[in-house]
């Protein structure tokens, strides 16, 4: 009952964002993992990046175009901002409003990667910007270690046939 209760609260806080536009919840470890392991049939493409990352600021606009090009697939893009917690009023939020970014953002407020990297992706080193493609209840896993690349996305999320 209490995850259930959970992943109504966190599904709540995100999409009161989304509407916003401009709000960036900051989450655990704990809830984005329930965020992305939904047994359900929607696509989650997870985005890893930060504000200071050159190559994740460069790639964010590839993550708006999939958002818009699926909107109607069971496709959800998250962008988990990796930014020191104390940044959020004074680099995330207003990273996230000027750019006009219509995806759902979170900070991962989880500062010793030690303790949830090996849980979320053992193969991942930490660096950014990283990418996970993730579907629980049709076992599909795809992991992305650097920036993608103009289409790649999009390919990924053609081969599921959604």
């Amino acid at each position: 009952m209490k995850s259930v209760l959970g992943i109504f609260l966190i599904t709540l806080l995100l999409a009161s964002s989304a509407i916003r536009g401009q709000s960036v919840p900051v989450i655990k470890f704990e809830q984005l993992k329930q965020l992305i392991s939904r047994p359900n049939d929607t696509l989650y493409v997870v985005n890893f990046w930060a504000t200071w990352c050159a190559p994740c600021v460069k790639e964010l606009p590839q993550f708006e175009a999939i958002r818009q090009t699926y909107a109607k697939k069971p496709v959800h893009v998250l962008l988990v901002n990796m930014d020191n917690g104390k940044t959020l009023n004074t680099k995330v939020t207003p990273f996230v409003k000027n750019r006009k970014i219509k995806s759902r953002v979170v900070l991962l407020n989880e500062p010793d990667l030690n303790t949830w990297i090996d849980k979320l992706a053992p193969e991942w080193s930490g660096a950014l910007p990283m990418t996970l493609i993730i579907n629980s209840k049709r076992n599909i896993r795809q992991f992305i270690d650097r920036p993608v690349k103009e289409g790649e996305l999009e390919s990924m999320i053609n081969q599921y046939k959604l």
